[in-house]
């Protein structure tokens, strides 16, 4: 196994144990893993590779959230089908846009979302909360709005949908979180799609990273229950990441 290759093993266990703890930054991480760490040269096949490995590591971190109770199905369901469009329109038009303005945006557009995530709230959210005909349409437009994004910047999108869910159906942050490896998935396989279509996924790194991030994830379910006890915890610990991250693309954006 070459270098590269364990570079890639260590970089998907990281994402998964993001993905799993904070239900976002996954393809965050694992773009910039992919160019700055693994050593992928084309920004677009980063993009599409960590769209496929971020989604499938989604899916698989799913099942111990959901043992644990942690996922609304229905708002889960709803959130995630009516962004798919959204997801396949932004990724064509993502594709066509070029990677010098793509990857600054994207680091733009995470700090954003950061600073709203870090607003106090006035409750831990509802934890019965349940799908309804005040909540579906607010679950539905959120979720194509997030679906257009995740596309565009070909994530899985979880930095745009944890505070989405909450802000449509006001669940607490842990469910949110759960909730949210659902539509990070079905996102991500949508963006995915649309770049394998055009070559632009590196099957065996891909594969590699999701290795890595099933292993991580396993850790990251069972980190997120506990900080989740913990009021603002996991928003601080989500804000964090997605700064971080941000800055650091930002910087590399700019200088290399």
């Amino acid at each position: 196994m070459e270098l590269a290759d364990i570079l890639a093993v260590i970089s998907g266990a990281l994402v998964g144990l993001v993905l799993a703890l904070i239900g976002g930054g996954g393809s965050i991480l694992a773009t910039p893993a992919l160019l700055y760490v693994v050593g992928v040269s084309n920004p677009h096949m980063a993009i599409g590779t960590s769209a496929l490995a971020v989604s499938i590591n989604a899916f698989a971190n799913l099942i111990p959230h959901a043992r644990r109770g942690n996922v609304k199905w229905r708002c889960a369901a709803v959130f995630a089908g009516s962004g798919v469009a959204g997801a396949a329109l932004g990724a064509s038009i993502g594709k066509l846009t070029d990677a010098k303005i793509l990857l600054p945006l994207f680091a733009l557009a995470m700090i954003v979302i950061g600073i709203l995530m870090l607003r106090p709230r006035k409750s831990e959210g509802d934890s019965d909360v349940v799908l309804s005909r005040e909540n579906a349409p607010k679950l539905m437009g959120y979720g194509l709005a997030a679906g257009a994004v995740s596309g565009f910047f070909g994530i899985g999108g979880g930095f745009l949908i944890v505070p989405g869910l909450i802000a449509a159906s006001g669940m607490s942050m842990i469910q949110a979180v759960g909730s949210s490896l659902f539509s990070v998935g079905t996102f991500g396989a949508t963006t995915a799609a649309t770049y394998a279509l055009d070559g632009l996924v590196d099957w065996r790194v891909a594969g590699l990273f999701i290795f890595g991030g099933v292993v991580g994830g396993m850790m990251g379910a069972g980190l997120a229950e506990h900080l989740a006890k913990q009021r603002g915890m996991l928003q601080r610990v989500f804000a964090g990441v997605v700064f971080v991250v941000a800055i650091y693309m930002l910087y590399r954006s700019f200088t290399g």
